[in-house]
């Protein structure tokens, strides 16, 4: 396949991909608000809830392209919690209710579940399996917490569809659904199908354009959705944002990931890329427990990110 068709291919898959994953939120969201679910759940159970990234993944894990499918799960969570919110927390300092303790083990145990299923360089069926079992009961955790006063909401297009919720008609919301279903599917089969001959052509690994420039791009449009609300003032979030959006990623996303086809997971992956975004994990938890994100966090954050992209093309993966 000759580079240019392949560059179209990639942008095009790439524009559906995006352009559709707004609208199936809504068709989602909209179809489950029709049919009776309260406002209350699915603001919890859709909190993180990232479309995008779980059709390139999805496909990514179809097409045997492991690099694409971890990227889509490693890669998307440093350019959502490191790069998207760090720098948002540079232009404007973030502020939220604090949290109890409790909440911590959330998203660091979905990491940490991530970690040890994948370990053994492979993400199983069974292994999906588990991380799904796991989402469900995270969820479960969160509807409790949130009956108990925790300020847990979502964000994005979740958000803005739970405002609209009364207006919409549930068969319009399903028809939308299935549609954008259909277009992200048909726009990841494009982008992955295109990214086969832009790595060779750049001469990356698939792991590493997975985790660094496919998933930055994927993520774009959240990143260019916080950082207007930032330089508006609109810079309030909460920790339930952070852990919901750790549970997408890791649990939810990588389970249906892992089912769709066994998942290799390569070294680079285990000795680089993971420990780097737990660290951020890390790094981030301390820092959101007392009620805000200064700017020097915003910073370490944006840090960390380039760490994980620069250290990915320098080769640090591959030292000792």
């Amino acid at each position: 396949m000759s580079l240019l068709l392949s560059l179209t291919l990639f942008v095009g898959g790439l524009a559906l991909v995006i352009f559709f994953a707004e609208k199936l939120v809504k068709g989602v969201v909209g179809t489950s608000a029709g049919f009776g679910v309260s406002a209350f759940v699915l603001s919890v159970v859709f909190i993180g809830f990232d479309p995008e990234n779980l059709a390139v993944g999805a496909v990514g894990s179809y097409e045997q392209i492991s690099g694409i499918a971890l990227g889509s799960i490693i890669g998307a969570a440093m350019a959502a919690i490191a790069f998207a919110f760090g720098v948002t927390a540079l232009v404007a300092p973030r502020t939220f209710e604090r949290v109890p303790r409790s909440i911590l083990a959330i998203p660091l145990a979905a990491v940490l579940l991530f970690a040890v299923l994948a370990w053994d360089g492979t993400l199983s069926r069974l292994d999906g399996a588990i991380l799904l079992v796991g989402f469900v009961l995270a969820v479960l955790i969160l509807l409790w917490l949130s009956r108990r006063g925790i300020d847990i909401r979502p964000t994005g297009e979740v958000a803005e569809t739970l405002e609209e919720a009364g207006s919409l008609s549930r068969w319009k919301s399903l028809a939308l659904m299935l549609l954008s279903l259909l277009a992200i599917i048909v726009g990841s089969e494009l982008l992955v199908e295109g990214s086969r001959t832009l790595i060779a052509w750049l001469g990356l690994s698939d792991t590493l354009f997975g985790m660094t420039v496919l998933a930055f791009l994927v993520s774009v449009e959240e990143i260019s959705r916080e950082l207007p609300a930032a330089l508006k003032g609109r810079s309030d979030i909460s920790y339930g944002n952070v852990a919901g959006s750790l549970l997408a990623f890791f649990r939810f996303n990588a389970g249906i990931v892992a089912l769709v086809r066994p998942v290799p997971v390569e070294p680079s992956v285990l000795r680089f890329f993971l420990p780097v975004c737990g660290l951020t994990v890390l790094a981030i938890t301390p820092v959101m427990l007392t009620g805000q994100v200064p700017r020097w966090a915003g910073a370490i954050l944006v840090l960390m990110y380039l760490l994980f992209v620069f250290g990915g093309y320098a080769g640090w993966e591959m030292l000792p």
